[in-house]
């Protein structure tokens, strides 16, 4: 433990949950979705912040329960039944010749069920993983790290990320403020008695974020030349493309091996390029800048220890169990010793100001 409480760096924790991500995507096995899921949720409650986002992880896990009951649903619905055992039979709809593999109602079996719930399941603790980023990194210290040459597009994506979590802060208060009078909160009277205050403060907030983005000079532009401008938009546009290519071909194991790691790289040395040109047209100071120092980098290599870990045995047994026919999952040594990995952080990285434990 630390000695000297402070706030890690906001990338770090996103770089982290990323590589927590990419190991979820990597297997359908539930067992360990529910053991990175369970990962996830220790490391908000041991590091969150006192930030409203930091209650993202229990919005995002929500959202995966109803991720996984529309899945099952449409699923069983929709989808083709796979061979096995019969759990109930729905009326079917005949449907024409020019909708083949498209069904309506029909036999729903315990092992469609199943391949519907681990696919639920999986993009369900992904959408953890995003949680648990957001609530351990505040996304107002998060735009501060953005380079100058994306200050603008980060203002428009972390007043984004933040429209939510201050949402949720504004219809509690006004949910308690309501209670104390004693008027209802709940049904359509409660829902019409909250939504005006919610709307009222949501426009106040807009502007008072335009006032303050006028003036700090928002939207200004440099004195660089037009062919610069035009070479740093390409080289900062393909680099994000690379990126996101080389990250679908991380988090797909079945992409060629080009479109993966070699992908990321190329991007990054084109986008890194590109924002090194476009950060000269802004000059921008900070007040106490978030540093990279020895607990960033430890928690950023616990990350991508165990997507590696998953990565090297994807395509397993183990990480794929079989649904037809349905099969018990395993827990595997190897991946189960990257989780354990994944659980470093709370020790390498110092305790948050004010949530001492």
């Amino acid at each position: 433990m630390h000695p000297v409480p402070r706030h890690l760096h906001p990338g770090a924790w996103w770089l982290w949950a990323v590589g927590l991500a990419t190991a979820a995507s990597r297997t359908t096995n539930p067992v360990l979705l529910l053991l990175i899921a369970a990962v996830a949720g220790y490391m908000v409650a041991a590091r969150r912040t006192n930030s409203p986002s930091s209650r993202a992880y229990v919005v995002f896990l929500r959202l995966g329960l109803v991720v996984i009951a529309i899945r099952v649903v449409l699923a069983g619905l929709f989808g083709a039944a796979l061979p096995g055992h019969t759990l109930l039979t729905l009326p079917q709809v005949a449907l024409p010749d020019w909708a083949p593999g498209v069904r309506i109602g029909g036999p729903i079996t315990l092992e469609s069920v199943a391949a519907a719930g681990y696919q639920g399941l999986r993009l369900a603790v992904m959408l953890c993983c995003i949680g648990a980023a957001n609530a351990l990194a505040s996304p107002a210290r998060l735009l501060r790290c953005v380079p100058g040459a994306l200050y603008e597009v980060g203002v428009a994506v972390v007043v984004a990320m933040t429209f939510a979590p201050q949402v949720i802060a504004t219809v509690s208060r006004v949910r308690a403020a309501r209670r104390l009078r004693g008027r209802p909160n709940r049904g359509l009277r409660g829902i019409r008695g909250v939504a005006m205050p919610v709307l009222e403060g949501a426009l106040e907030r807009s502007l008072e974020v335009a006032a303050s983005m006028d003036s700090r000079g928002y939207g200004r532009s440099g004195g660089l030349p037009q062919s610069t401008r035009w070479l740093t938009a390409a080289a900062t546009l393909a680099g994000l493309l690379g990126v996101a290519a080389g990250s679908y071909g991380l988090l797909d194991s079945g992409t060629p091996g080009l479109l993966g790691l070699p992908a990321v790289a190329l991007g990054v040395l084109l986008a890194t390029a590109g924002l090194a040109l476009g950060s000269r047209r802004t000059a921008r100071t900070r007040y106490r800048p978030d540093r990279w120092l020895p607990p960033e980098l430890l928690v950023v290599a616990c990350g991508m220890a165990i997507a590696a870990t998953f990565i090297a045995i994807g395509g397993t047994a183990a990480l794929q169990p079989s649904v037809s026919p349905l099969q018990a999952p395993g827990l595997p040594l190897l991946a189960s010793a990257g989780l354990l990995a994944a659980l470093l952080p709370s020790w390498l990285s110092p305790s948050v100001p004010g949530l001492q434990r």
